[in-house]
């Protein structure tokens, strides 16, 4: 064997065996254990900086809002941050009854509002002065942000929240000699929540969604994307909902949602960092055994039905043109997952990969050209994406034209072993990477066991994309790349004004 090759092959399987090595060392660094209420824990004791990352998963995200109530997952993040009966307010007696009023007088605001023609206008002008007043009196008890001052003033970092369509995720890093202050906290806000300036953060969640989809050309195309390619499952909404059902959200719904899907048996947390594990399950059992056991809550039952052609559709904008175009695929607990992401990573995993080489580099039809292996969401069967940015000069159609051709050769020619074998290492190398940073890792130790029952799938997942084959990636393209089961979406420029010619005689002297 030459020494060129030995350094090869080396580089292909040494971060195989550090992952090897890294599972074998986490296992004996990882502790796990549930606690009477079915909240499940993973501790992992990294001892190179005293700091500690804490993420908290909830098994439940936007493709869980009732029809009706988009938004509400979202809508109950931004609530999760507003405090508890004992942080955040001045008088929580006195806030409790403010917040009573509020409730009861908007039920006899929306009580009017449903007889239609028949409300009384004025009644109703009345009552929406008097949840007004209602409203500023149980603001006036509220102490604002003082959840994350107290995380910020004792040394947090990284304080923030995500709503997917999946899940629900919260986390930050504190000191380590400031744990038990996570356990206080993130006890309190499910055990002891409260909805407070649930109106006004109402009003915030519905100008996020006018930021972020209704004024972005990209955002928007997604949201008439999903809208296309889904006719049945929730899928087809965007994680932030629809702007009239966040309009009539009312704190009932985020009770009942809370009630719903955020049992202790339906969340994990993890701890990554300097901790000694059994101070942890100690400070677990103080803090988080007082929440109250439930059922595991209902998931989507909703199938989507076979595609039966091909669809298309069109977004006016001014921006930059930009075309997206899907395929349905299986979830990630088809066999056929890790195929996906290989395929991925063949098509657009960087400067090498067939869709940059093709499109921007040496056509230059286009300045971006990339692919999304599984989107919007994984646990649900989803959609294999395609993105491109045509290049100045060039259209859409020429995009689209060539994409398709290129779709076409790669589903007729196998790719060859160095391709193959450069993206599974390609793929070992990221993971490793997220390995090295605690909240991370923190994230992916949660995401794994809830998906899969397991966190040492993280691990094992790179055994099942090394088992990719070439026949694989081409049965996989040619099965799932069809046109039956493509959805695309692009946007176009508004036609320019034409001038308008004068009228006879308009603008002649007399």
């Amino acid at each position: 064997m030459s020494r060129t090759i030995q350094l090869r092959l080396f580089f292909l399987l040494a971060p195989a065996i550090a992952l090897a090595q890294d599972l074998k060392e986490f296992e004996k660094r990882v502790t796990e254990f549930t606690l009477a209420n079915g909240l499940h824990f993973i501790v992992l004791e990294r001892h190179q900086a005293p700091v500690v990352s804490f993420h908290t998963y909830v098994n439940a995200g936007s493709v869980d809002d009732p029809e009706g109530k988009t938004g509400l997952a979202h809508m109950f993040e931004h609530m999760a941050f507003k405090g508890t009966e004992t942080i955040g307010t001045k008088n929580w007696m006195e806030e409790k009854k403010a917040l009573a009023t509020v409730e009861e007088v908007y039920d006899r605001l929306e009580a009017e509002q449903r007889k239609g023609p028949r409300a009384d206008k004025e009644k109703i002008a009345a009552l929406e002065r008097e949840l007004k007043a209602a409203i500023g009196k149980a603001d006036s008890y509220v102490v604002p942000n003082l959840f994350p001052t107290i995380i910020e003033e004792n040394g947090g970092v990284g304080l923030n929240a995500g709503t997917e369509l999946d899940s629900t995720e919260y986390f930050f890093n504190l000191p380590a000699n400031r744990v038990e202050l996570w356990f206080l906290l993130e006890s309190q806000r499910f055990l002891h929540p409260v909805f407070r300036e649930f109106y006004k953060e109402r009003d915030v969640v519905l100008e996020e969604r006018r930021m972020r989809v209704e004024s972005d050309p990209q955002q928007k195309l997604m949201e008439t994307l999903l809208a296309s390619a889904f006719q049945a499952h929730p899928y087809r909404r965007m994680p932030g909902g629809w702007a009239s059902d966040i309009t009539s959200l009312r704190v009932r719904d985020a009770e009942q949602f809370f009630k719903t899907y955020y049992g202790p048996a339906n969340i994990t947390m993890s701890i990554v960092g300097d901790v000694d594990p059994k101070q942890m399950r100690a400070l677990a059992e103080k803090y988080f055994a007082a929440l109250p056991p439930g059922p595991l809550p209902p998931t989507v039952h909703t199938v989507e039905p076979e595609q039966a052609g091909p669809r298309k559709a069109e977004v006016e904008s001014p921006s930059q043109p930009l075309e997206v175009m899907v395929y349905k695929r299986p979830s990630q607990y088809d066999k056929d997952d890790p195929v996906f992401d290989v395929i991925s990573g063949i098509l657009s995993g960087g400067r090498t990969a067939i869709l940059y080489k093709e499109m921007v580099r040496d056509k230059k039809i286009a300045v971006v050209a990339g692919t999304e292996a599984a989107f919007p969401g994984d646990k649900y069967p989803s959609l294999f994406m395609f993105y491109l940015v045509p290049a100045v000069g060039h259209t859409v159609d020429e995009n689209q034209k060539l994409l398709n051709d290129i779709l076409e050769g790669f589903k007729k020619q196998k790719v060859d072993t160095e391709t193959l074998a450069r993206v599974k290492t390609k793929t070992r190398a990221s993971l490793i990477r997220r390995l090295d940073n605690n909240a991370d890792l923190a994230q992916l130790l949660t995401a794994y066991y809830v998906a899969f029952g397991d966190w040492r799938k993280l691990f094992t997942s790179i055994d099942d994309t090394d088992k990719v084959t070439a026949d694989d990636v081409q049965r996989v393209s040619r099965t799932y790349f069809i046109t039956n089961a493509r959805t695309v979406a692009f946007n176009f420029q508004p036609p320019a004004p034409s001038a308008q010619k004068p009228e006879a005689g308009e603008g002649e002297k007399q």
